[in-house]
């Protein structure tokens, strides 16, 4: 019988899902003995992970609950088939990347320091920070107090799956779409990551949603903010060593981009760091993925897989196939 491990602290009731014909393991953080087991589904948070892997023994399949995989293959090396939960977290991912669009095109961060303040006459203030966010010098009556996304051009850096649904949540913005991708492709027309700095200058809202690896690691730096418009929005809900922190930290100071992360690099973000104290730019701590639907989809699709191994069939979420 297969021998799945599982994270101790899930509800049980959600691993109803799993095929019959295994026995399931709970993994407790803090493992402090060797288990056997011959598939293992990790804790969300790859720390506690670590600690349990030097625990277990007969791993063949990795069962991620997570879209990104990145630290998988270093921790169980090349003899283990990985699988990723990709398309589980599409939802909740995409709704956090549009709303981080309008909040900050809508001056939310701003306005939300003017409550706390108690004073309505500050508003004048969004004039000034559209000003000095596009240096639009133009008159307009009433003053500028937020900025609207339809009609605006939305520079997607990934198009996988949540990629996908973000263009879904985008449609009824009517904004222009480019997609670039590591893969060119004609149908929909998706640029080659090489063209990405030939594109960054046309774009109002860049938005990063594209795995780690060797080839995306430090890929926006500093000659890619100089190529950005001036004001332009960097979303990034993918992950934070995408970006070149250190060149993140002087284009905002700098005042010539605006920014929205989900991800940081380094994460956790330390207290004292830079990023906090930088203008035009709103920090959440890696929740993009956090809704209550969270471990119910996941182990759905870790369930499904998992069916597809015990039968034979091809993988459809695999990472790393084993060697």
């Amino acid at each position: 019988m297969l021998r799945v491990g599982y994270p101790a602290i899930l509800d049980p009731q959600l691993l109803s899902v799993m095929p019959v014909g295994i026995e399931l393991i709970p993994i407790v953080d803090g493992l402090d003995h060797p288990v056997d087991i011959d598939v293992w589904i990790p804790d969300p948070y790859f720390t506690r992970a670590l600690r349990v892997w030097p625990r277990l023994r007969g791993v063949r399949l990795v069962l991620s609950l997570m879209a990104g995989t990145e630290w998988i293959p270093g921790a169980v090396g090349p003899h283990v088939t990985i699988c990723n939960a990709r398309g589980a977290h599409n939802i909740c991912t995409a709704e956090w990347t549009l709303t981080a669009i309008l909040a900050m095109l809508k001056y939310v961060p701003l306005y939300l320091d003017i409550q706390r303040s108690g004073d309505w006459r500050r508003r004048s203030e969004a004039s000034r920070l559209y000003q000095q966010l596009t240096h639009d010098e133009g008159i307009y009556h009433p003053p500028v107090k937020l900025e609207e996304l339809t009609g605006k051009m939305v520079l997607l850096v990934g198009h996988g799956s949540i990629g996908k649904d973000i263009e879904r949540l985008l449609a009824p913005f009517h904004v222009e779409i480019v997609r670039v991708a590591r893969t060119a492709r004609s149908q929909p027309l998706v640029h080659p990551v090489s063209e990405l700095d030939q594109l960054l200058p046309r774009a109002d809202v860049i938005v990063l949603i594209l795995p780690l690896t060797g080839e995306s690691k430090g890929l926006i730096g500093a000659k890619q903010f100089a190529l950005m418009r001036q004001g332009a929005l960097l979303v990034n809900a993918a992950r934070g060593g995408i970006v070149q922190t250190d060149a993140l930290v002087d284009a905002l100071n700098s005042g010539k981009i605006r920014a929205a992360l989900d991800v940081t690099d380094p994460e956790p973000l330390p207290i004292d760091h830079p990023l906090w104290r930088c203008p035009n730019l709103l920090i959440t701590p890696h929740i993009g993925g956090s809704s209550p639907q969270f471990d119910a989809r996941s182990l759905k699709v870790a369930a499904d897989e998992l069916r597809r191994y015990m039968s034979g069939e091809p993988l459809k979420n695999a990472v790393q196939t084993a060697t």
